[in-house]
Order: C-alpha cells, then sequence, then structure tokens
C-alpha cells in the first residue's frame, strides 16, 4: 500500500492506480487491478480488515462507463487481460463473501460478467469475419488500433476461461462452462499448451498463429492450472480436468521452481535484459493460483504445499531492503534482498507467504447456493446482444417443439385471465347497460 499515492494522503490521484502507466510512472493500468485482488485474498486469510475503505473505492472507481473493466482513459493501451484482472479480482470478492457495493453501485459478480460478456461478443464478431485457423481467439488487445491486435495470446484467452469456469461455478449457468471447456481446447489445439504441458505466449492471427512464441511465463501456466481446478471442482472431478491439472502442476513445477523448490521467472530473471514491471509480479499470482488449485482440487495438496513452503521462506529471506529494511526483492534463490524493490515484489512475496496459510475456517469459494451475496446480470457487458448465449448449434428437437407450445399456452392464459381480472368492473358496467 506504500506504493498507492492516496494511502500516503496525496491528493488529486486517480483512484484505483499505481503510478504509471509508462513513462510516466512505472506501472499499467492491470497492475493496480491485480493488487487489489491480492489485498482481497489477504483480507479472506487473515481477516485484516484495514483496507476496506481503498479496496472497494478502487475497484468501483475504475469500471467504466458500460461496468465491463474498460474505462476509456486506458484504451490506448487495453487489453483483454487487462481488464480480466480487474475482473478477476472482483470475483474475490463475490466469492469471499467480501462487502457488496451500495445497491446503487455495479455488483462484483456483475461487473466479472459484464467484463466476460463482453469478450464473449468480441469473439464472436471477430471470428465471423475471419477465416484464420486461430481466428476465433481472444487477442491481446481490445482495440484494433492497438499494437498487439493481431497476437492471439494465452494470457488472454487463459483469462477468459478463469472467469468463464469461476462465474459458471458461481451462478451454475452451465453455458459459461461450454465456453470454458472450447477455449481450453481452443489453447490446446493451437499447441500454446505443449504435450509435455509446457505454456508458451502466443501467436500471431495473420500467421494462422504457426509461429508460437516460444516464452513461456509463470502466470501463464498458473491461471490455466487455476481455471482446470474451478472446471475439476464444478464437474465433481472430471477425469477431463484432472489430467489437466495434473499436466500443468508437474511441469510448472520443473519450470519454474526446479530442484531448488524456490520460484524463478525463467525467460527474464536469469536473462540479460532482466524482467520488467509486469514480469517482476508474476510470482505472486503463481503461489496465489497454485494455492487455490489444492483448495479446488485437495487431491494436489501433497505436490503443491512443499514447493509453496520452500519457496516462501525463500522469499521472505529477501524482505530487508528499503529505507526501513523491510521491503522485499524479486531474486528469491540469492538468499538476500537485491534491488529494485516496487509494488509486484511486495505482492509477490505477500502471495507467498498467503500460499502457505491454510486456516482450518477458511472456506472454499462461494457460489450463490452456498452463501454468496453478490447480484448478477445476464445483460451486463453484452450491449442489447445475448447471442452469447444462443444455443442455435443444437438442432430443435420434438421436445422442444411441444415445450415451446405448452409454454406459449401457458403464458396465453395467464394473459387472458389477468387482463379478465383488471378489466372485471368494466365487463359488469358493460353487461348493466344490457
Amino acid at each position: 500500500m506504500s506504493f498507492y499515492p492516496p494511502y500516503n494522503g496525496v491528493l488529486g490521484w486517480t483512484t484505483g492506480i499505481l503510478p504509471g502507466p509508462p513513462p510516466n510512472g512505472l506501472y499499467y493500468w492491470w497492475q493496480g487491478g491485480a493488487m487489489w485482488g491480492t489485498l482481497l485474498d489477504y483480507r479472506h486469510q487473515t481477516g485484516d480488515k484495514q483496507f476496506d475503505r481503498w479496496i472497494s473505492e478502487a475497484m468501483l472507481a475504475q469500471v467504466g462507463d458500460k461496468f465491463d473493466y474498460n474505462p476509456r482513459n486506458w484504451s490506448a493501451s487495453m487489453g483483454n487481460d487487462d481488464q480480466a484482472f480487474w475482473a478477476m479480482s472482483a470475483l474475490i470478492a463475490a466469492e469471499t463473501g467480501y462487502t457488496d457495493p451500495p445497491k446503487d453501485q455495479p455488483q462484483w459478480l456483475a461487473l466479472a460478467q459484464g467484463t466476460l460478456h463482453s469478450q464473449m461478443n468480441m469473439q464472436r464478431r471477430v471470428a465471423a469475419n475471419a477465416n484464420s485457423p486461430c481466428a476465433w481467439g481472444l487477442r491481446w488487445q481490445v482495440y484494433q488500433t492497438n499494437n498487439g491486435w493481431d497476437y492471439i495470446n494465452t494470457i488472454s484467452n487463459g483469462c477468459f476461461m478463469n472467469m468463464a469456469a469461476r462465474v459458471g461455478r458461481y451462478t451454475g449457468n452451465t453455458t459459461y462452462f461450454e465456453w470454458a471447456e472450447k477455449t481450453w481446447d481452443f489453447i490446446r489445439g493451437l499447441k500454446y499448451v505443449a504435450d509435455d504441458y509446457q505454456v508458451y505466449d502466443g501467436a500471431h492471427e495473420p500467421t494462422g498463429c504457426q509461429t508460437i512464441n516460444p516464452f513461456t511465463f509463470s502466470y501463464n501456466a498458473a491461471v490455466l492450472m487455476q481455471s482446470c481446478a474451478y472446471m475439476y471442482n464444478a464437474t465433481n472431478g472430471a477425469d477431463k480436468w484432472k489430467q489437466q491439472i495434473d499436466g500443468l502442476l508437474n511441469r510448472t513445477i520443473v519450470s519454474f521452481f526446479g530442484e531448488t523448490g524456490v520460484a524463478f521467472e525463467r525467460n527474464c530473471e536469469g536473462a540479460s535484459t532482466g524482467c520488467n514491471t509486469d514480469m517482476r509480479s508474476f510470482k505472486g499470482y503463481l503461489h496465489r493460483w497454485m494455492a487455490s488449485t489444492m483448495k479446488l482440487a485437495p487431491y494436489t495438496a501433497p505436490t503443491i504445499m512443499p514447493v509453496l513452503r520452500s519457496s516462501a521462506k525463500a522469499a521472505l529471506k529477501t524482505c530487508t531492503g528499503g529505507t526501513n529494511g523491510r521491503m522485499c526483492g524479486f531474486q528469491w534463490r540469492s538468499g538476500e534482498f537485491v534491488g529494485p524493490a516496487g509494488a509486484g515484489e511486495q505482492m509477490n512475496v505477500l502471495g507467498a507467504l498467503m500460499s502457505v496459510m491454510n486456516p482450518a475456517d477458511i472456506r472454499a469459494p462461494l457460489t450463490n447456493a452456498t452463501g454468496g451475496t453478490s447480484g448478477g446480470s445476464l445483460t451486463a457487458g453484452t450491449g442489447g446482444d445475448m447471442n452469447i448465449f444462443d444455443r442455435s448449434y443444437r438442432p430443435i428437437t420434438t421436445g422442444d417443439r411441444a415445450g415451446a407450445g405448452i409454454a406459449t399456452a401457458v403464458l396465453l392464459g395467464l394473459f387472458l385471465s389477468t387482463m379478465a381480472w383488471l378489466n372485471w368492473d368494466q365487463f359488469r358496467s358493460v353487461g348493466s347497460l344490457h
């Protein structure tokens, strides 16, 4: 929180965001949303409510005109993954029973649905006008004028799958599960997730996504792992999702923890170029989403917990920097503080420490059937286009037609009865004239 200017009494600051975006500061818009998600997890794990005011103000200040976490101020760099990080934080609020917004404000579930629905509509529109084998995939950037529009990347599609699986689990609406599963099958079909479950970054649509960017980042693997865990949980342990969890989990431990059992961002931490500000926050998501996987698929705990413990111990040893001697560093395998120390580095260590907390009274993510109170909206983010829920691909059966006929008859009967009741006095007066 020391990196958030309003917390330090700075007036006139845009509510919800960290200093940026570059070149005016280190942080892009999405990292603000990621920070509030980290703090929502922290609140849930510890019961510490001292940051509630800041969390609620921030999460409601950046919703945008259409309540889909797409405020116009950030359109020049708005990615589908950027939107999703804010929406996934809203889902944490809904799933943990965080205080609902006032009734005249958009609700946490509805905000996640608004973001998800807007991206569902985007996929439909773009895919309808393209012939590429990867046209259906969600693009990195929201707007065609932005650099990166033609990049179909793993994190955008992984976050989309994540939102769909979680909203489906929360609401019980199976259409969301269909979108989540289709997204997973799409990513696998493109070989973004290889046969050995190594997860790659993405590819460009004009080349049919055939030339895959071979970079591997921990948050790509982790968001897919958590998404598959939600699907596993929602389907009562379906074999398909267990297989995906196991493949992703084993490869993630090998790729990002290795023999030391300490998280290492392999494609930038050991490179001469180093990690940029975005990449320096990935370890926190890795730990938190692996911990979530344990909660949703408990059989994974004996595999996951040992690496989270060894990694968290190493992370904590770096927290001796800064003027107060408590800032944490990024290079956990060093055994000491190595600067710089930004918001991402602090989120990482907090995420690592939370991942090994397992209080007995911490519940699995709520649903609207298990105590969740957040209000939703099927029309949020649709712009009136409800075809995202269209099931026209399924042939209409005789049973469908019969059901439709019965429903029509019942509704017609109710309508006529209601009209007769509403106009009874008039009927009586007309009768008395004759």
